[in-house]
């Protein structure tokens, strides 16, 4: 097991901290146009300047680790977009480096490469579904070209995210074990299972099978399914816990638009603290201010708890 393993164990293991929040809706937020199959990996191209801004400020708010904007980054979106393969290899280690520019900046924290779902790639909402048809086998090779690409640019770790379906989480414990760089893998929850209907126990007990995953977790999913999905979590194992779940609001991937309240409730953040959680940000629609608040209410946390 190699040291930087061992390293970002050390950091899981102690007091809890905050992740960042939405990549993408933060830029649409500032006025950048993400309204397209590429989603934030536009702005690696259009806006650079933007992501490590967007990134410098998450720090700022608070968060311990930044997550790069290559959620939606891949070789067959870039192509589509009429990028060759050497660009699109540039601008996925781009999404890299600007995270670790913009960390660099801070003075401290890590950085995380995102992984996005095979379905993320479709840009049809599959990744909110999980029905996909292919293979473990299949996805293991998807997300290893580009994983390869993206640990080559130098992340502490992966953050594999928004995995639907259990069939994908072991094409990406398979990918996982050819590479020296740790993960976490985080699934996207809706009543209690995976999208695809499976059971949470079950995925996160084979995400746990790989020395590689270093933590499991919950993301872009109500606020209100954290709770449920930690506890499945302890019935099968001991590795830190993550949740980032997005403001309160549902994406209406038909109509384009966001629906609903936004919102992440302190009195929720207490309550996953209480169980034991080691890290909490936020998904889609979550911005450095609701990050600002969760830091605040974590750091009280670690303060009584010393």
């Amino acid at each position: 097991m190699s040291a930087s393993i061992e390293k970002i164990k050390d950091f899981l293991n102690a007091d809890p901290f905050v992740l960042d929040g939405g990549m993408g809706t933060l830029l649409e937020q500032r006025g950048i146009d993400v309204n397209n199959p590429m989603w934030s990996a536009t702005a690696l191209v259009e806006s650079p300047d933007a992501i490590r801004q967007a990134h410098l400020d998450y720090y700022r708010a608070g968060a311990r680790i930044g997550i790069s904007a290559s959620y939606q980054a891949s070789f067959e979106g870039f192509a589509a977009a009429g990028f060759s393969r050497e660009q699109t290899e540039k601008l996925m280690r781009l999404s890299v480096q600007l995270a670790r520019e913009a960390r660099d900046e801070h003075g401290s924290g890590l950085v995380a490469a995102s992984v996005g779902p095979y379905g993320a790639m479709l840009a049809d909402g599959s990744e909110y579904r999980g029905d996909y048809g292919l293979s473990a086998t299949e996805l293991r090779d998807w997300h290893l070209e580009r994983m390869r690409v993206l640990a080559s640019a130098g992340p502490d770790l992966f953050a594999v995210e928004t995995i639907p379906a259990i069939a994908e989480i072991g094409g990406i414990v398979d990918a996982l074990d050819q590479l020296d760089t740790p993960a976490w893998i985080s699934v996207t929850v809706n009543s209690g299972r995976l999208p695809t209907g499976e059971s949470l126990e079950n995925a996160f007990e084979l995400a746990a099978t790989s020395d590689r995953v270093v933590a499991i977790g919950i993301n872009c999913s109500y606020p209100a399914e954290v709770t449920g999905a930690l506890i499945a979590a302890r019935k099968v194992t001991d590795k830190p816990f993550i949740a980032y779940p997005n403001s309160g609001e549902l994406w209406d991937a038909k109509n384009h638009t966001w629906v609903g309240a936004p919102d992440i409730p302190g009195n929720l953040v207490e309550e996953w603290l209480h169980l034991g959680i080691t890290a909490i940000g936020g998904c889609c629609r979550v911005d450095p201010g609701e990050i600002s608040h969760i830091s605040k209410i974590v750091a009280e946390w670690n303060q009584i708890t010393l």
